[in-house]
């Protein structure tokens, strides 16, 4: 719903896709869901892409934003929502390939995943997107955060990077998967570099993001078919997908952790503390402000955040792509359309259900019909 097809709106609509390797299955799954509703109100021919202004994806969240929003020969999605778990499904284990794992550098050398990317989004840019998406990366060179968007791709020709470059940037976890370097360059033949590693480092839950990005859009005057001011959360309807976390696992504890090692804090029985720590840390915090900002202002109702903080075992990393266990996520993903609507408990980090709100498949239903009454508003305005 790019804002200038429209002159009039209610409010000003974004989704947020975490990242988790692997685990993109769950919130696929809830895609899946939520656009299958969609059709049933709208037609066949819906797609997620046509009901949200911005939509944000971090690391494997910004591969399946990539999906929902690069454009094909007819200037519809490559994918429909019901496509993406069948994608992880064929893909992961040849990007994850547990029989080869490198004994030195990343884990994984990625090439199967840059070969995929490049082939399947050739020399679509950032700026051809279907609606504003918005991608983290982080650059290792400068030591910041770098964000691609529509937006930003449409202003600057040194940010209108390849859609295959992007996203290869913002899925290299490190010590999973190689940092990933390419360049811009203008019509002069003026170039400027970028040395990325995974979004996750930036922004692992990428809701903040995406409301911040709302709200530079209408500070720059670029959402004038709606009556908003920045970060105004009663004009906002923001749905924030999860992966799935171990919160309930209790992985590490601070006696063992107190006699670990560099090493063991990088790599510790298959597993990376240190990489756990500060990607739960960027999920829960990033929670917990929008959560408080949406309560404060009183419009609970316009922010949905759906994630499953009980996953254990090999369910909970990001990339054992056995066949068994992502037959294992997209059943997590199932059950969670029947678990109750949470919220996260300010004051523990945990989510708690909340009465009278129902299933998270019930609350997506009546998230699809508030996004087709807007969709419908502004196409009877314009």
């Amino acid at each position: 719903m790019a804002c200038c097809r429209f002159t009039k709106a209610k409010k000003v609509t974004a989704l947020s896709i975490d990242g988790g390797g692997i685990r993109g299955i769950i919130p696929a799954t809830l895609l899946a869901f939520l656009e299958s509703k969609l059709q049933e109100l709208d037609g066949a021919d819906a797609r997620i892409a046509d009901y949200f202004d911005v939509i944000a994806g971090t690391s494997t969240g910004g591969l399946v934003t990539t999906m929902l929003t690069a454009p094909d020969r007819d200037n519809r999605p490559i994918y429909a929502a019901k496509d993406i778990k069948a994608f992880y499904f064929e893909h992961c284990p040849k990007i994850f390939p547990q029989d080869s794992v490198s004994s030195s550098g990343p884990k994984y050398d990625g090439k199967y995943l840059r070969s995929l990317v490049h082939n399947l989004l050739g020399n679509i840019t950032i700026k051809q997107t279907l609606t504003d998406a918005v991608i983290p990366t982080f650059d290792i060179k400068d030591l910041q955060p770098v964000i691609f968007s529509n937006a930003d791709g449409k202003d600057s020709v040194f940010k209108n990077a390849l859609l295959s470059d992007i996203c290869l940037g913002t899925s290299a976890a490190p010590t999973y998967l190689p940092a990933h370097y390419f360049e811009t360059k203008d019509a002069h033949g003026n170039t400027r570099s970028f040395d990325l590693i995974d979004g996750g480092v930036a922004a692992n839950n990428p809701t903040l993001l995406a409301m911040t990005h709302i709200s530079r859009e209408i500070a720059r005057g670029r959402f004038k078919f709606v009556d908003v001011k920045p970060m105004d959360c009663n004009n906002m309807l923001v749905l924030s997908l999860g992966t799935g976390g171990a919160k309930k696992e209790a992985k590490y504890s601070a006696q063992e952790a107190s006699k670990w090692s560099l090493v063991d804090w990088i790599y510790k029985n298959g597993s990376t503390p240190l990489l756990d720590a500060y990607g739960d840390a960027s999920f829960d915090m990033v929670d917990i402000h929008v959560s408080t900002l949406f309560q404060a202002l009183r419009a609970h109702k316009n922010y949905l955040r759906i994630q499953d903080d009980t996953l254990t075992g090999a369910a909970s990393s990001v990339d054992i792509a056995t066949e068994e266990n992502l037959q294992n996520l997209a059943e997590i993903g199932g059950e969670l359309l029947k678990k109750p609507v949470a919220r996260v408990n300010l004051e523990t980090g945990n989510f708690e259900a909340v009465e009278g709100e129902g299933s998270n498949e019930e609350a997506l239903s009546r998230f699809a019909k508030r996004l087709s009454d807007e969709r419908r508003f502004r196409e009877a305005a314009t």
